[in-house]
């Protein structure tokens, strides 16, 4: 039973309280539960739970790491601020709003709670919610709640490999949502200019969610030269057989990256487009030499001779 300790703060059994089904954060991490604990057992419960009285019950509306813990250290009572029970929508948006602050939210999780918010929302309003109305009634900005809506539109398997990921200690974690939504990003670029069909595309995408996980790939800026390559194709630069080479090697050659499928498609191509002006240039040149009718001198010789053989010793790579 609650014991009234003060007009807002009460002293509640944790035994009597249980979690809320509503709250955005679904994992809650064995080290910092550890930690916290350690703290409540020497100093005890310094902020307050917040929570509303359903029956004789009580509903988590803020502390459910502080709960877990006083339930692992056998207390009797912890310092709660009781509240009137909101209805349905009232209750997802106070938990957005009261988490506002932190940092240590998953997105994941956020994004599947902010699929309920958004499901209860369109009830009340007889509509589709407007990302605007999202925004406000989950305290995010416009560009957050877009965010999460991309993370909810992530395939099923991914969703479900980031969950078993987001179970493990933080420093043991390798793949993330963003490693996730790059990669499909970068897949969805290719296909679009039609370099790969979508049966391709999924391959893809999960060919470089493989290489996150294998940290063959390290960092979120790799797939996002998919979509440089993808307007290469598009803007004549780089033709479609050369994309589509590389793409096919990153989708079959776990080894191969998404820099050395940028190096062998656009760098390359930009490289040889450097070349092909210089040459140009230096062509001019010498017909203007020839025109002119120079002595040559043995320097120039020198230097034209070996830019021969350099010349020669290309064309018969480019012949093998």
């Amino acid at each position: 039973m609650a014991r009234e300790v003060t007009e807002s703060v009460r002293l509640v059994d944790p035994a009597l309280i249980d979690r809320n089904p509503e709250n955005p954060r679904l994992i809650f991490r064995e080290d910092e539960l550890l930690s916290l604990q350690e703290s409540i057992a020497s100093q005890g419960i310094l902020v307050p739970l917040t929570i509303y009285q359903r029956g004789d019950s009580y509903i988590i509306l803020d502390g459910e790491r502080r709960w877990r813990c006083s339930l692992k250290l056998g207390l009797t009572a912890v310092p709660a601020i009781v509240q009137s029970e909101p209805d349905a929508l009232t209750n997802i948006m106070m938990m957005f709003a009261i988490h506002k602050t932190r940092s240590d939210w998953d997105p994941l999780p956020t994004a599947m709670k902010l699929e309920k918010l958004e499901s209860v929302l369109a009830e009340r309003l007889g509509r589709q919610p407007t990302e605007q109305d999202m925004a406000a009634a989950a305290s995010l900005s416009r560009g957050e709640v877009r965010r999460y809506r991309n993370i909810s539109d992530l395939p099923g398997r991914y969703k479900d490999r980031l969950l078993i990921e987001l179970d493990r200690p933080r420093p043991l974690q390798v793949l993330t949502v963003d490693h996730v939504l790059e990669s499909v990003r970068g897949a969805e670029s290719l296909q679009k200019q039609d370099i790969i069909d979508e049966e391709e595309e999924e391959s893809l995408a999960d060919a470089l969610v493989e290489k996150f996980t294998k940290q063959t790939l390290k960092s979120t800026v790799e797939p996002r030269k998919l979509p440089r390559i993808a307007r290469a194709v598009k803007r004549n630069e780089l033709s479609l057989a050369v994309a589509r080479i590389v793409t096919l090697r990153l989708i079959n050659d776990p080894k191969y990256t998404v820099d050395d499928a940028f190096r062998d498609s656009v760098e390359r191509v930009d490289f040889e487009h450097n070349i092909e002006q210089v040459t140009s240039r230096l062509s001019r040149q010498i017909q203007e030499h020839i025109a002119r009718s120079y002595t040559l001198g043995s320097q120039l010789e020198g230097a034209l001779r070996q830019l021969r053989d350099e010349i020669d010793q290309v064309l018969h790579n480019a012949s093998k």
